[in-house]
């Protein structure tokens, strides 16, 4: 008997905007995230896919707290907390935890390992000093982290070892939901692999829900159960990731794909897609943000913007050439 979806993270036309400056008495609005919207259920893998600047790691600020959303609504197992600061957020903010892209500043350098994984517990639970000493063992044990490591600097240790500490960090207050704002980009190809393997054994053995944020298609193949294809601050394609890569239906999601030659391996550059220059986030077009770059664009996609329609089956794709369900 299958078992009901429940949804854990709801993201309802979230905006995110950014006061620039473009000159030395002048400032204008940088549109971050043009209302996102985004279902992720418990217990599953939704991955931000996109170019550099698209917005993805904007969007998991904003859920995390470390971001407040300008316009939307974000509700974390029901409840809203669009408004609210991480402090605000009380019981609940244990619950969302993050994974930072690089790992050599993602840990205080002035802290001992067993104070920066003891820290969360004396914050968010009442544990005393053998209770919370337990607790750090186990998770280090979880990671794979040497319990000999604890009482040194984050600066006496391999990339791949400071991610896992920055794991342990994450997980060492059991949350629901994990975001992981690329966490092995910044990593040696020899350990991706490991870090990628412990985080689906994390998620399988913890129960753990991920919002995944990365470049890399290869792992959005591997590890993803959602995919939602990002462009310049909107969501212009999600599903399933077999009907995502079995059948890509926006013309960027296509020609993302199309980009990496080996879809086993390599990572999108920063120009990997040639036709055409991504429109400032600063000054967005009145019509559809991707037409500059479309080779199936008509003038209605210069004129008018689409909006995220239902392809049945939870499908969404932003695209006039799509018809809806």
């Amino acid at each position: 008997m299958s078992q009901v979806p429940v949804t854990l993270l709801e993201i309802s036309s979230v905006s995110k905007v950014f006061q620039v400056k473009v000159s030395l008495f002048e400032k204008r609005p940088l549109f971050a995230l043009n209302k996102v919207s985004l279902t992720v259920e418990k217990g599953k893998t939704v991955s931000l896919v996109g170019e550099s600047g698209c917005g993805k790691t904007t969007l998991g600020k904003v859920v995390s707290g470390l971001y407040a959303a300008d316009g939307g609504r974000v509700a974390f197992a029901g409840e809203d907390i669009t408004r609210r600061t991480p402090q605000q957020r009380g019981p609940l903010q244990r619950h969302i935890q993050m994974i930072f892209q690089d790992p050599y500043s993602s840990l205080n350098p002035r802290r001992k390992i067993i104070t920066i994984l003891e820290q969360p517990l004396k914050i968010h639970t009442r544990m005393n000093r053998a209770e919370r000493l337990a607790a750090i063992e186990k998770t280090c044990a979880d990671v794979g982290v040497d319990m000999s490591y604890l009482q040194r600097y984050p600066h006496q240790f391999s990339g791949g070892q400071r991610q896992r500490i920055a794991i342990a960090r994450a997980i060492i207050l059991n949350p629901q939901l994990v975001i992981a704002d690329e966490p092995i980009s910044a990593l040696d190809v020899s350990i991706q692999a490991q870090i990628l393997n412990l985080l689906m054994d994390l998620q399988e053995k913890l129960d753990l829900t991920y919002l995944f944020i990365t470049h890399d298609i290869s792992v959005v193949r591997h590890l993803s159960d959602y995919v939602a294809v990002m462009y310049l601050g909107e969501i212009v394609e999600y599903g399933l990731r077999s009907e995502i890569f079995g059948n890509p239906s926006h013309p960027y999601t296509r020609m993302l794909f199309a980009a990496v030659p080996d879809m086993h391996g390599g990572q999108l550059g920063e120009a990997i897609l040639k036709s055409g220059e991504i429109p400032s986030p600063i000054d967005l077009p009145a019509g559809c943000f991707f037409a500059s770059r479309c080779p199936e664009r008509d003038p209605h996609c210069l004129e008018c913007h689409p909006e995220l329609i239902g392809c049945g089956g939870g499908r969404m794709v932003r695209c006039f050439r799509v018809r809806p369900c």
